[in-house]
């Protein structure tokens, strides 16, 4: 084990060292504390053995994966492995193509805790080889111009349409997101991530490649972890911009606290985990630990409550992971006829937006995000996307919901420079 003096300069390297292996992926916490958390940050690269599964059994092949090699895994699960657990489909345009599943198992894997950085797996010269692993002069950030794949008014059009479902009973609530994206765009990855994660630094933070595509996310929002046999669900449901003003900052704050449509949305959706870890949990352990918590992130203050349960022994961590998926805060209420009408409205596959990446350690216990906030990119096709989005209710008025799908933009068009292309 080694004291490392410089987090930042470690982390750099270390980061840029793992990108020149063909798979590698980057978890960081950005030094947010956390009661969850194993470790500050942590870093897998190359690998030892793959899976890549389509859509079908994907959740029983990465039982059989983890069962053969009961160590360190990291991976992504799609959004649209929805179909796989409910009688749903996805016939959108894809233009990023990632599989709908993929873990490895490392060939190298370096764990940063309490000013600490520990081989996991490998050899101890790692630390050493990353120490002295060459930087490259960093480019000045091209302009990516951006275009949307719907119009102000196509979106408003769409929200009224989904209000109207509300109002016939079909559904309380939906996610309903947008694509912002870019052809023939040229960026340098792992620099990209790193200025989103200088402009928005988020507790579950990550970097992602699988050869030529890339998930470079700064996104706040934990799906699910297991620690022990505990299960904790993280859903982020209220979302108000920040002001450089501390206290007009401070009052949007407690606007944000006491909203009642902001409540509204963030319990229907609480109500939604409670249910999902329900199929997980022994008998009456499910417990809602904190409902409404306010928490400020460098663009904007976001609710989240915590759920958690005890696991049922008699049901496999994997198949626990499942039965929370897709992640509420990402569908709506109820969950299944949500995703037919996402599926109706939107124009875009989702794939890995609003999925999850993370890893499971060799004792089961695991962490996964919720991929929001998030650059998706295809090397080989040049095709850059980000997705944004909120909870449609009754109570939504489409012009401030298209606002705030802009507010939540912010950080990624910055890192972008992007000049939207109407």
């Amino acid at each position: 084990m080694k004291t490392q003096q410089n987090i930042s300069h470690f982390k750099q390297k270390a980061l840029h060292w793992a990108n020149q292996f063909e798979v590698c992926c980057f978890l960081d916490s950005n030094h947010y504390e956390d009661a969850y958390s194993a470790y500050d940050f942590i870093i897998a690269a190359g690998t030892e053995h793959e899976l890549t599964c389509t859509t079908g059994d994907a959740f029983e092949q990465l039982k059989s994966f983890y069962t053969a090699h009961k160590q360190w895994v990291f991976g992504f699960f799609s959004y649209d492995l929805k179909n796989e657990i409910e009688e749903l489909d996805s016939n959108n345009a894809d233009h990023l193509a990632f599989p709908d599943l993929f873990f490895f198992a490392p060939k190298h894997l370096i764990a940063y805790k309490n000013g600490k950085a520990e081989v996991l797996i490998g050899t101890k010269s790692i630390l050493a080889e990353i120490e002295s692993f060459p930087l490259q002069a960093e480019n000045q950030p091209k302009t990516i111009n951006i275009s949307q794949r719907l119009s102000k008014n196509q979106y408003i059009n769409k929200v009224q349409a989904l209000r109207d479902h509300i109002i016939r009973g079909d559904i309380y609530e939906v996610n309903f997101c947008q694509e912002f994206f870019a052809e023939n765009a040229m960026i340098n990855p792992v620099q990209t991530f790193e200025w989103l994660n200088q402009v928005s630094p988020t507790p579950f933070a990550g970097y992602f490649k699988i050869h030529h595509q890339y998930i470079l996310s700064a996104t706040p929002e934990r799906f699910l972890c297991k620690r022990g046999t505990k299960l904790t669900s993280q859903p982020i449901k209220g979302t108000a911009r920040r002001s450089s003003d501390p206290i007009e900052d401070e009052a949007i704050k407690l606007q944000l606290k006491n909203d009642i449509k902001e409540q509204t949305e963030n319990v229907m959706i609480v109500d939604l985990v409670r249910h999902d870890l329900t199929k997980s949990a022994v008998r009456g352990s499910v417990t809602v630990d904190e409902l409404f918590g306010i928490y400020s992130f460098p663009q904007v203050h976001q609710m989240i409550s915590t759920i958690s349960c005890e696991l049922n022994p008699e049901v496999h961590f994997i198949d626990a992971i499942k039965n929370a998926f897709p992640m509420g805060s990402m569908t709506g209420a109820p969950k299944v006829k949500a995703m037919k009408l996402i599926e109706q409205y939107e124009e875009t596959k989702r794939g890995i937006y609003s999925g999850s990446f993370g890893c499971i350690n060799p004792d089961g216990d695991f962490d996964f995000n919720v991929v929001i906030r998030s650059i998706l990119y295809n090397a080989s096709a040049k095709y850059l996307s980000f997705q944004v989005g909120g909870a449609i209710t009754y109570q939504s008025d489409a012009s401030l919901e298209y606002e705030e799908c802009l507010l939540k933009a912010s950080a990624i068009l910055k890192v972008l420079s992007g000049s939207l292309v109407q």
